[in-house]
């Protein structure tokens, strides 16, 4: 007997030396070709047929429930770091839940639910205005960090839930303070605001990072459908904790800080997780100043690892000499901060060169400013910050920066980029603030 494989797990089998002729059909399940099972075997002769099932209902069904919960053709659907991501995630995301219910339980009795004094109006006025500043706090805090929310996506999911916690602690303590339980909500609300838009944009660039098949809506789907099992668990849970903590502050407040503190070790560990393929002006710069010492490029992973995720105003006990040199690169500098000086340099030798780029450099005071041109594009946006970095790596140590700077920019840039790639970097373009201001220049090297 002779079998040999079609596609869609077909096969088929026929005897040259026998009259007779068998066919068998194999039905196999599984949405990836790495993870394909067995179902059933059709067996076809002159005289019978059969169909043999393998397997059982119940691995079908749990298949089923499992495929609501994670997308299409995991794991090879999406990256290595996701599964670890979304277990820490979903144990900030339960934590959170069980707290918010002893937080609305204390934010309800200071309305006055229960109360025979409470009204009806009073109360639907306090909760319009707690609603109504979370709303004005979203769009505040969209108009001043919207743009930059993709430039540190780790930085900022931590510090969306670490507002979400101060949300949820103004509401506890609102009780305590009658007199200003208005204020309280309200800053409260404004909190959880910032919270909203910072999580949800994040979440975004995380879902684009962990697609490897152009799934990210799959993936968001499946995201919600485990953000809402956390929730439902979250709930049932909080509300027992909620039935045994009543009347008794101090186990409220201790089982409200404990499991604040879980939450944000559990945010810390997920954001940790994550090994970001995009350049930002942190990654680039630990990217440069590691191959500008070792001539390699730094994996994803490697380079995950020795980021700064936590705010800056958390690392103040840091020395000046810790900060990276990303800290001293400004990008899309005025072009009306130049100096008569400046004018000078620029006309003589040191202009002649950024005649060729869509940028030009100007070190001043420890600080490298970096002036873009109206016509540049994100690819020469990412050179003229990678040749800041460069420039702010020779400040100090030789007189002749330009020079130094433009003498590895030509040798080595083309090769740098060609080798990041090849490492999985992605160097279309880099993520950082928004350069609104661009300059235009001329041929004779002044600038307008």
């Amino acid at each position: 007997m002779t079998e040999f494989q079609q596609q869609d797990g077909i096969s088929s089998s026929s005897s040259s030396s026998s009259s007779k002729n068998v066919i068998i059909m194999e039905e196999w399940n599984g949405s990836s070709s790495s993870k394909l099972s067995k179902t059933a075997v059709l067996t076809l002769t002159p005289s019978s047929f059969s169909l043999q099932r393998s397997g059982n209902r119940f691995s079908e069904v749990s298949t089923r429930i499992v495929g609501a919960f994670v997308p299409e053709g995991f794991p090879t659907s999406v990256t290595p770091d996701y599964v670890p991501f979304q277990i820490w995630d979903s144990l900030q995301g339960l934590s959170t839940y069980i707290r918010m219910m002893l937080s609305t339980q204390a934010l309800l009795s200071a309305i006055g639910v229960g109360e025979k004094s409470a009204t009806v109006i009073g109360a639907t006025f306090q909760w319009f205005l707690r609603d109504f500043t979370g709303m004005l706090g979203g769009i505040l805090f969209t108009f001043y960090q919207g743009s930059n929310l993709d430039n540190n996506a780790k930085m900022w999911r931590l510090v969306a839930d670490l507002m979400n916690d101060l949300g949820m602690l103004t509401d506890l303590v609102s009780p305590l303070f009658p007199s200003a339980f208005v204020v309280i909500v309200c800053l409260g609300s404004i909190s959880r605001s910032f919270t909203g838009v910072a999580s949800g944009a994040t979440r975004a660039a995380l879902t684009q990072h962990f697609s490897l098949q152009n799934n990210a809506a799959d993936i968001s789907a499946k995201e919600g459908s485990q953000e809402t099992l956390a929730t439902m668990t979250g709930m049932i849970l909080g509300m027992l904790l909620a039935r045994v903590t009543m009347g008794h502050p101090v186990a409220i407040w201790f089982s409200f800080l404990s499991l604040t503190l879980f939450h944000m070790y559990a945010n810390y560990r997920a954001v940790c997780c994550l090994s970001l393929t995009t350049l930002n002006c942190q990654r680039s710069s630990i990217l440069l100043q590691s191959f500008m010492e070792t001539g390699k490029v730094l994996s994803p992973e490697k380079v995950s690892s020795m980021e700064h995720i936590l705010p800056s105003w958390t690392s103040l006990w840091r020395s000046k000499t810790d900060d990276l040199l990303h800290k001293r690169i400004h990008l899309g500098v005025r072009v009306s901060s130049l100096s008569h000086k400046d004018m000078i340099d620029l006309s003589g030798s040191t202009g002649s060169y950024y005649k060729k780029v869509k940028y030009f450099l100007m070190p001043k005071s420890g600080v490298v400013n970096v002036y873009v041109h109206k016509q540049s594009t994100a690819a020469d946006v990412l050179q003229s910050f990678i040749h800041a970095l460069v420039l702010g790596n020779h400040v100090n140590k030789t007189k002749f920066v330009h020079e130094e700077s433009r003498s590895w920019m030509d040798k080595h840039y083309e090769g740098y980029i060609a080798k990041l790639k090849l490492t999985g970097w992605k160097t279309e373009r880099l993520l950082a603030p928004p350069v609104v201001w661009r300059a235009d220049w001329l041929s004779n090297e002044k600038i307008e």
